[in-house]
């Protein structure tokens, strides 16, 4: 079953504490439907001071399940449900709302 969503894609929080908060999927976990997205879900990690490591607080992205993510339409930079069809022998997905295709 492919993906929705991928690394590399524009995306919006439609639930939670960022929600309306926008970003970019670096990172994809398939088993647990979850992702990271870049400035979204921040958490602080406390970090003990090392050579090293000047330590301290340290804020990270944490996960976020893909339910609560959505594309952004290329055309007009809203959210979109994202569709598949095949387009010259490939599948290839497009944003439902304005019907146009997207990288990837």
């Amino acid at each position: 079953m492919p993906s929705k969503i991928i690394k590399g894609d524009k995306v919006i929080v439609l639930n939670g504490k960022d929600k309306g908060k926008t970003g970019e999927v670096t990172q994809i976990f398939t088993k647990s439907n979850r992702a990271l997205v870049t400035g979204i879900n921040m958490s602080i990690r406390h970090i003990k001071q090392s050579e090293k490591n000047p330590g301290g607080r340290i804020p990270k992205e944490s996960q976020i399940h893909l339910s609560n993510l959505s594309l952004i339409d290329p055309k007009s930079n809203n959210a979109t449900k994202v569709g598949f069809k095949v387009v010259d022998g490939k599948k290839v997905r497009f944003a439902k709302k304005s019907g146009e295709l997207i990288n990837g």
